[in-house]
């Protein structure tokens, strides 16, 4: 899943990880808070760390989905450049890009943390959708409007879309 910030894909990602674990399936979530304080703790903000940071996620990610676990990667992944390099390496097969779009204006009244206002302050640099890219995906396997769709309402959307691509590997 990409997007920016306060879209809505933290929400999601493991709304979709309960959703699909409900039906028997193996699942694993990744986001910016559980891979940040671990695996990718030692990497800022900059343009490369964020593309290190995505490629370390597409590794793991590639390792879980060899055996079987279906990954939900949850991150704005700024730029086609770096969401095509994860494609590389997932491979085209196994990656599916979820776009979770809502308005910047929209995003900026979920901001529980106060980043955008930060950001926007010059008290945080390079944030995406403020100072920095967001590159919007050109063609997405499918787009959620957080802004026009409830939570159950995205959670359907994807997993009516999902449940034939996961039953075709079978």
């Amino acid at each position: 899943m990409t997007g920016l910030s306060g879209a809505g894909k933290t929400t999601l990602s493991y709304a979709l990880e309960s959703a699909l674990h409900s039906m028997g399936y193996f699942v694993q979530t990744l986001d910016g808070d559980n891979v940040r304080t671990g695996i990718n703790k030692n990497l800022g903000f900059s343009e490369a760390d964020r593309y290190e940071n995505i490629r370390r996620i597409a590794e793991v990610s590639r390792l879980f989905v060899g055996c079987g676990i279906i990954t939900i990667a949850s991150f704005i992944s700024p730029t086609s450049v770096i969401r095509d390099m994860a494609r590389t390496i997932i491979g085209p097969d196994d990656f599916i890009e979820i776009f979770v779009n809502a308005p910047i204006e929209v995003c900026e009244s979920r901001d529980t943390k106060g980043l955008y206002l930060k950001a926007r302050k010059g008290e945080i640099k390079e944030f995406t959708g403020i100072d920095a890219p967001y590159d919007i995906p050109a063609h997405p396997a499918l787009e959620i409007r957080t802004d026009l769709l409830t939570i159950d309402e995205s959670i359907k959307k994807m997993v009516d879309f999902l449940l034939p691509l996961i039953w075709k590997d079978r």
